[in-house]
């Protein structure tokens, strides 16, 4: 038995090893990703970046780009991995800010989706719908007080300017001591690029691709990777910090969303404890918020990928999620009368969907696909 039990634990202990390992290679593979969309961009499109996105140029286009992108994808961290690429392939910062509110909204899909599995028992319904609303609701709001005044003042172009400040060289560009990802990741996208040459213009266009491929898969991977390697580690932190007080549900949030790779997972978990009555919506609400700063690592992350003249943008715009949440965070949940909006929406909404279930599809049409569809039209 003994035998048995060492062989049985050395076994266990090979296995997370090589979890460890698969870990480390993803994450290698998504800066690698991440390069391939910043050099297919370039190589494809060129000068001509601003003309492709001439589309998304006005802010509410560009929100509803990063919405509908994240609500189909279903990962806000994918989304933005893709947007970091872009913006470092040439696209505008000022026109990649809104696309990465959009994909703060896009993200809460999932969980909204999740809460349909209460839907037999009212009461639970009534509960796990009001949890996974909550976070749509503040997400809508902090997207109604900061897209407006990003428009008039510039403020998370100037505050992420200012941040990533130290990284300028004098006299051009590029990033003091971020170039150390460079000599890593520039072999295998040599290997990728090297076929495609022979394509001309059109080989820059499968490198995105691939690159956004290759950025999804490796995220999801993660994620499972995370999850699995973490589970007991973040289920000792929900425990411990649910019910504890704000800042405990915040950091618990973040920490959680870290170590599994995906907000969506985090707030999804929320849902059924809310609708089983285990937690109350107003107890899991800062660890919603928590949750979206969470997920801006994977952003950041993607950014020490990039290297060359718009490499400090990259930077920048991953900055600019992780602002836009730490504000709105602050500023919401810091101002009482803000603070009770998300709220009291999500709970007048799920008494709503109680009542008539076509309230849910209504919902979900409306703020998914008929406004973001409207407005694309309307703008184009």
């Amino acid at each position: 038995m003994t035998t048995q039990a060492t062989t049985a634990a050395s076994k266990f202990s090979s296995m997370r090893w090589v979890r460890w390992g698969t870990l480390a290679f993803m994450l290698y593979l998504l800066l690698v990703a991440v390069s391939m969309v910043s050099g297919g961009f370039k190589w494809s499109v060129g000068e001509q970046a601003k003309t492709l996105f001439e589309f998304a140029s006005h802010p509410v286009a560009g929100l509803m780009v990063g919405l509908i992108a994240t609500a189909l994808i279903q990962s806000s961290s994918t989304v933005t991995s893709i947007i970091v690429g872009l913006v470092a392939g040439g696209l505008p910062v000022e026109t990649a800010i809104p696309m990465v509110m959009g994909a703060n909204i896009g993200t809460t899909l999932t969980n909204t989706l999740v809460s349909l599995g209460h839907a037999r028992c009212k009461e639970e319904f009534r509960r796990a719908f009001a949890s996974a609303t909550v976070h749509d609701f503040f997400n809508l709001l902090a997207v109604a007080i900061f897209l407006p005044l990003e428009m008039m003042f510039g403020i998370l172009d100037k505050l992420s300017g200012w941040l990533v400040s130290p990284f300028l060289k004098a006299g051009n560009m590029s990033m003091n001591g971020m170039d150390f990802m460079k000599p890593l990741t520039q072999p295998a996208i040599e290997l990728v690029k090297g076929p495609l040459e022979t394509l001309g213009q059109n080989g820059g266009f499968i490198l995105i691709g691939l690159g956004i491929a290759l950025i999804f898969i490796s995220i999801t991977l993660m994620g499972r990777l995370m999850r699995g390697l973490m589970v007991g580690r973040a289920r000792d932190i929900l425990k411990s910090a649910i019910g504890r007080g704000p800042l405990h549900g915040i950091a618990s949030g973040t920490a959680v969303t870290i170590l599994v790779q995906s907000s969506s997972t985090t707030t999804s978990l929320m849902v059924p404890l809310v609708g089983t009555g285990v937690l109350t919506v107003r107890e899991v609400y800062p660890f919603t918020l928590g949750a979206n700063i969470g997920t801006c690592i994977t952003a950041l992350l993607a950014a020490t990928a990039v290297s060359g003249d718009h490499a400090v943008f990259a930077l920048q715009i991953a900055l600019v999620h992780f602002c836009f949440n730490v504000l709105a965070t602050v500023l919401i949940y810091g101002v009482p009368f803000l603070r009770e909006i998300p709220l009291k929406c999500a709970f007048f909404l799920s008494d709503l969907a109680t009542k008539n279930k076509a309230a849910v599809a209504g919902y979900l049409g409306l703020v998914f696909i008929a406004i973001p569809g409207s407005i694309l039209a309307f703008t184009a």
